[in-house]
């Protein structure tokens, strides 16, 4: 209920009977206030074919005064409510991003996640730091870099004013998240590579001059 900052419980059976004139049937079960304004709901498991009735999550639209005033674009709240009783019960609430709109929630052992990547499934993986060099052909020119904390395989590399430069990395890291990073803010590169996995990026080299190259994700005490 948008305008009642509620979330509200129904007995559709009571609600039908209520629509064909009982005047006996109680449609609402229960009532939770939330904070503020809910514009989406979402149930667990409720996309599948195994919802379970257990919790809902609503997706707030307006925080208020909730949260401090950083901007004039403040974060808004979402709040997790336990449905599985005759009484509904809040049992999470946090902030969100603005204008939040998707949730799904789903059991956590379903979730199987990988915490290091597989270095064999990147066509362009630099998997020995001997790899590593510029390789010019013609105006294009690859660069390849792996990293390992606390270092690059280079420590600098030399181009030509225009060429086109595909930058190849790896981490060759295999402790889960031991992310590294990549930056040339002259160029305006930034990226990340997590564990065992590849990332490139291509540009033109057209500003002469030396550039500073360094990794933006604290990997080692002597990063």
């Amino acid at each position: 209920l948008f305008v009642d900052s509620q979330i509200v419980k129904w007995n559709v059976e009571a609600a039908i009977k209520s629509f064909k004139g009982d005047k006996e049937a109680q449609a609402v079960v229960d009532r939770i206030d939330v904070h503020y304004q809910p514009g989406h709901g979402f149930t667990s498991m409720g996309e599948t074919k195994e919802s379970d009735g257990r919790y809902f999550n609503s997706d707030n639209k307006f925080s208020k005064d909730r949260f401090l005033p950083v901007g004039p674009l403040h974060c808004e709240t979402a709040q997790l409510i336990d449905i599985s009783g005759d009484k509904m019960k809040l049992v999470h609430d946090h902030s969100v991003l603005s204008e939040p709109h998707d949730s799904i929630i789903v059991r956590r052992d379903i979730i199987k996640t990988r915490q290091i990547y597989d270095t064999d499934e990147f066509p362009n993986a630099v998997k020995d730091p001997a790899e590593s060099g510029v390789f010019r052909n013609g105006k294009k020119v690859t660069v390849k870099l792996t990293s390992q904390a606390p270092a690059f395989s280079m420590r600098e590399f030399k181009l030509k004013k225009g060429d086109e430069v595909t930058l190849i990395l790896t981490n060759h890291d295999k402790v889960e998240d031991l992310t590294h990073g990549f930056a040339m803010p002259k160029y305006d590169i930034n990226f990340i590579v997590n564990p065992q996995e590849t990332k490139s990026v291509t540009f033109i080299a057209d500003k002469p001059g030396v550039y500073w190259c360094y990794c933006t994700n604290f990997c080692h005490a002597l990063h």
